[in-house]
């Protein structure tokens, strides 16, 4: 028994060290490219941490918000940003956790971001703000407005979460998975294996580009830094948002909303047609814009497209 005994810890230890040991070298290896830049941007200090934002361009301003899906960043913005900042301020934010903002151990909700966005837009920006944010980010900006309708004027939301999907809010087991992922060798081991660069441009290949010719090598290894930055803390904000912490029964809010809202789709996502559907029989007066041969992301794959959509909604 105590040579059984002595092997199972020697093995549990000898499993533990190969973890710790694989986890620093996905740490060391992300940042390695150094594809994420923080030169031209600047930092507004948060009661939660630090939050890395950019702004360029001249005129009104516009928030742009990106995802919260494993390594998502400002960088999702960087062709449209360029091009609306020729007739706008143009402001980029890293969500809380994400990108060069700092990743502090806690709990990622809804309410926490739309803490984020009303402290950024209040205290940063400093007047009333067009918003155009992708996918999950969507249900943040919406309960943003209903909580304070003097912070956000035009939405576009591309790709919104569905209704029915922000209801659900976390089981049992969802704590229990939690609290696994939050652990920190085992938790990050698993977290590394769910996030490493071939999973990445899987993602981009299949789900979030039309035409996989399209996917460019910068866009993955930006993702790939961002989920792996500061010993690899990204694994926070992706275990609340995987099981369902960053939902919101939005619902009941949206028939508080006096903005006009536009939701642009990928055309060749199922999925994308029947979501914005639910929130336009929520709002008729919402209108939906389709983008043909794209998917999630319509506005990295087809940039100048999304461009043309996006000006006459945003002219006063």
């Amino acid at each position: 028994m105590k040579k059984s005994t002595k092997n199972l810890l020697f093995l549990t230890s000898a499993l533990i060290a190969g973890m710790h040991i694989y986890n620093r070298v996905v740490d060391s290896n992300a940042e390695r490219k150094n594809a994420l830049k923080v030169d031209n941007g600047h930092y507004y200090k948060w009661k939660e941490g630090n939050i890395f934002y950019t702004k360029n361009g001249t005129g009104e301003p516009i928030l742009l918000i990106h995802d919260t899906d494993s390594g998502a960043s400002g960088e999702e913005w960087a062709k449209v940003a360029k091009k609306l900042a020729k007739n706008n301020t143009v402001y980029t934010i890293d969500l809380l956790g994400c990108g060069c903002s700092e990743r502090p151990i806690l709990t990622y909700t809804n309410f926490l971001y739309v803490q984020l966005l009303t402290d950024f837009i209040k205290n940063v920006i400093g007047e009333k703000t067009d918003v155009i944010v992708s996918r999950d980010s969507s249900p943040f900006v919406l309960m943003t407005c209903a909580n304070d309708d003097t912070l956000i004027d035009r939405i576009i939301m591309i790709n919104p979460q569905s209704l029915v999907s922000l209801a659900k809010v976390p089981s049992k087991q969802s704590k229990l998975l939690k609290n696994i992922l939050y652990m920190p060798v085992i938790g990050t081991f698993i977290y590394n294996i769910k996030t490493r660069k071939s999973i990445i441009y899987e993602r981009f290949t299949s789900a979030y580009f039309y035409n996989q010719n399209k996917v460019n090598e910068k866009d993955i290894l930006g993702c790939f830094e961002s989920s792996h930055r500061n010993k690899s803390h990204s694994k926070y904000v992706y275990a609340c948002q995987k099981l369902g912490y960053t939902n919101a029964n939005i619902s009941f809010c949206l028939g508080k909303l006096k903005n006009k809202i536009t939701i642009i789709i990928g055309n060749d996502n199922p999925e994308n047609i029947l979501s914005a559907n639910q929130y336009q029989n929520q709002i008729p007066e919402i209108e939906i814009i389709g983008i043909d041969h794209a998917k999630m992301l319509p506005h990295v794959e087809k940039s100048d497209e999304f461009i043309e959509i996006v000006k006459p909604l945003l002219e006063k």
